[in-house]
């Protein structure tokens, strides 16, 4: 494809929403990866995956949802045991301090309620915009972009953005993209960046996205090399669009 410097800005915004299309025909069915029952549950879900993993997390908060129920429970909670049950997610500590404060300013200044509100939620102790649009994106049905390390990662590699701060990609990339696909968006290059576009050896040669990528070759060309890199449970499909 033409090079990202000689490209328009109104041939940005179609590649960017071609990108978007097919993406979302490689990836029918995407989903917040936490597992989560109520806005509480994905904001404590949330604030855990910092630096760990989704499956890490859902290994860990069966346990933790079915002790801390409420805003109130987590406000109160004894910090040695809440330590104890997060432990396996890293940085425990600190993510029991803000879960602790998340629980006090839930209490305190919204009735126990997580607020739907992007204003609200980015005052709250370990909530950052990140954090607070994977809540609205998927607890209220707020349309929002979530900048997580493969989302920036891909954007740039597609030359949507050089922006490397996470907050100057969510404008960036929310300026191409139509505010109803903000979500939606961000769960596709998500799936994209775990199962195809990996950080260092992308799966290039069986890639939906090849003839609009300006950084294809960066990995495997091959397609039969290719193949054996994509990773989760939508393998066949993928392989399949890319006629393997």
């Amino acid at each position: 494809m033409t090079k990202a410097k000689q490209e328009t800005r109104l041939g940005l915004v179609r590649r960017a929403r071609r990108m978007n299309r097919k993406l979302a025909v490689a990836f029918p069915q995407v989903y917040c990866e936490l597992d989560f029952t109520n806005p509480l549950e994905l904001t404590v879900a949330t604030i855990l995956s910092a630096q760990s993993t989704d499956k890490r997390v859902n290994l860990t908060t069966p346990a933790l949802f079915a002790r801390y129920r409420t805003a109130l429970d987590y406000a109160s909670a004894n910090r040695v045991e809440l330590e104890e049950l997060i432990r396996p997610t890293g940085f425990y500590r600190n993510k029991t301090s803000a879960l602790i404060g998340l629980g006090q300013a839930l209490v305190e200044r919204f009735d126990g309620e997580v607020p739907a509100a992007m204003a609200e939620l980015v005052t709250l102790p370990g909530v950052g915009r990140k954090t607070a649009n994977v809540v609205l994106g998927n607890a209220f049905g707020v349309p929002g972009i979530t900048v997580d390390t493969h989302f920036g990662r891909l954007v740039r590699r597609w030359a949507w953005t050089d922006e490397e701060d996470p907050v100057k990609v969510e404008k960036a990339v929310g300026e191409l993209i139509e505010r109803k696909e903000w979500t939606l968006l961000s769960h596709r290059v998500i799936f994209h960046g775990r199962r195809v576009c990996h950080a260092r050896k992308p799966a290039c040669g069986v890639c939906v996205l090849a003839s609009d990528c300006p950084s294809y070759g960066i990995g495997p060309t091959d397609p039969p090399t290719a193949a054996k890199l994509v990773r989760g449970p939508e393998t066949e499909h993928l392989l399949a669009l890319a006629g393997q």
